[in-house]
């Protein structure tokens, strides 16, 4: 579970204004062990201070942030061993993708590779375990806690071919 806590202002003086864990957060079914965190969100070019309390992330209609947003996503990766499962069943996995990752699911390879692409430029950022990050021209690079990824705009895969999960927290900043 991921905690999150806010910052505002009350009286012209800095107060939390929230303690606890994200009620954004999806553990998918189909996919054991995959677990999605909506943390964040900016819609506007310019937020607004002092921040007005109001959860940003309540009623999102898409993951993929508008011109001038930003998301804050964590993302808990299961060993792709999960998907090689002979009861893996894509279909429901794909089905959940699109309830708890709306907007970002449509940006995936119908193939089922885990290859997408999206109109952002994203802060990718390993907290735990190993991922290898995967182009189309079929480099990869294996990453580690405390690796940063700067993803513009590039098709790409997420890889977890260790036994144990992996966390990444990413920073999604809407490009033209």
């Amino acid at each position: 579970m991921v905690r999150r806590i806010v910052t505002g202002e009350r009286n012209g003086k800095s107060v939390v204004v929230s303690d606890g864990p994200v009620a954004n957060t999806h553990d998918y079914a189909a996919v054991p062990g995959f677990q999605t965190t909506l943390a964040w969100a900016t819609t506007d070019a310019e937020p607004t201070l002092p921040f007005d309390g109001r959860d940003p992330v309540v009623g999102i209609e898409s993951v993929m942030p508008a011109p001038h947003g930003t998301r804050v996503i964590v993302v808990q990766f299961p060993p792709d061993s999960v998907m090689a499962t002979p009861g893996f069943d894509g279909a429901a996995a794909g089905a959940e993708y699109a309830q708890y990752l709306p907007g970002l699911a449509e940006t995936f390879d119908p193939d089922g590779s885990g290859f997408h692409r999206t109109p952002t430029v994203d802060y990718d950022v390993i907290l735990s375990g190993e991922l290898w990050l995967e182009l189309d021209d079929g480099e990869l690079r294996h990453l580690k806690a405390g690796d940063i990824v700067i993803q513009n705009g590039t098709r790409h895969a997420w890889r977890n071919r260790t036994e144990t999960p992996a966390v990444m927290l990413s920073v999604l900043i809407a490009a033209r």
